[in-house]
């Protein structure tokens, strides 16, 4: 039987960000504490078991590529909502998104960004509460300025860090902003957009439609970021628990 003791190494308690962006695991137990994460079954050295998420992606499906040419853009998206759950359910799971967002802005241990925001990421169990399945799309804001001040621009395409962890490009010193284009919340919403609008009960399209647009439009250089991205998330949140919270999906 294995020592566990002698050969299995603990995590740190307070893990360092270098340490956590080497390390997906720390990531994700500390995740996990707020259930946005797989739950851990055991770990060892580089290897570990986590709870099974059966619901995944989040939605979509990918097409043989012969078809994928041939299948219009918008038709694309009109089938990757096919087969998701009723309306109060993906309202419950759109909060988990918002509030897995919430918890990695200016969270305990720093602010994180979201690189890779991706419904393939994304899962949910059988109760409807999302999960984060890939950790490794997520970096630590201090990690990610670090990295993308000392590239050399030409362009704003230039200064990409992961897929979609974006700044722009100052063309008089050929350097890339430190200053992420678009925060986590407005890339979220942008992901949740088609996936919540559809189905939504009549009386409330109207202001979730001009909530999402209005979160979409954040970005991560607005003088005022901070209070607008927790007022945008605050009234989505607000309204999404209005319409579900006396049904028995929340």
């Amino acid at each position: 039987m294995m020592d566990n003791s002698s050969k299995c190494p603990s995590f740190s308690a307070s893990p360092s960000l270098e340490k956590m962006q080497t390390s997906p695991v720390l990531l994700s137990l500390l995740l996990q504490d707020r259930g946005h994460t797989p739950r851990f079954l055991g770990y060892c050295g580089d290897l570990y078991m986590t709870e099974r998420i059966p619901n995944a992606p989040l939605y979509g499906f990918s097409l043989p590529w012969p078809f994928v040419s041939w299948v219009p853009r918008g038709l694309q998206r009109t089938m990757d909502q096919w087969f998701t759950p009723s309306w109060p359910r993906k309202a419950k799971i759109s909060m988990g998104m918002l509030e897995l967002v919430e918890d990695i802005f200016h969270g305990t241990y720093g602010s994180f960004l979201i690189c890779d925001l991706a419904a393939l990421h994304f899962s949910y169990t059988d109760r409807h509460e999302l999960r984060l399945t890939n950790t490794q799309v997520v970096v630590p804001e201090e990690e990610f300025r670090r990295t993308i001040r000392v590239l050399k621009c030409e362009t704003d395409a230039d200064c990409v860090y992961g897929v979609d962890c974006q700044t722009s490009c100052d063309r008089s010193e050929k350097r890339c902003r430190e200053e992420p284009v678009q925060p986590n919340l407005a890339k979220a919403c942008s992901v949740l957009k088609d996936y919540i609008l559809r189905g939504v009960p009549s009386e409330m399209r109207e202001e979730l439609e001009r909530q999402l647009y209005a979160c979409m439009a954040l970005r991560g250089n607005a003088g005022q970021m901070n209070m607008e991205h927790s007022l945008i998330l605050n009234n989505l949140k607000a309204l999404l628990w209005k319409r579900i919270s006396h049904t028995k999906d929340s």
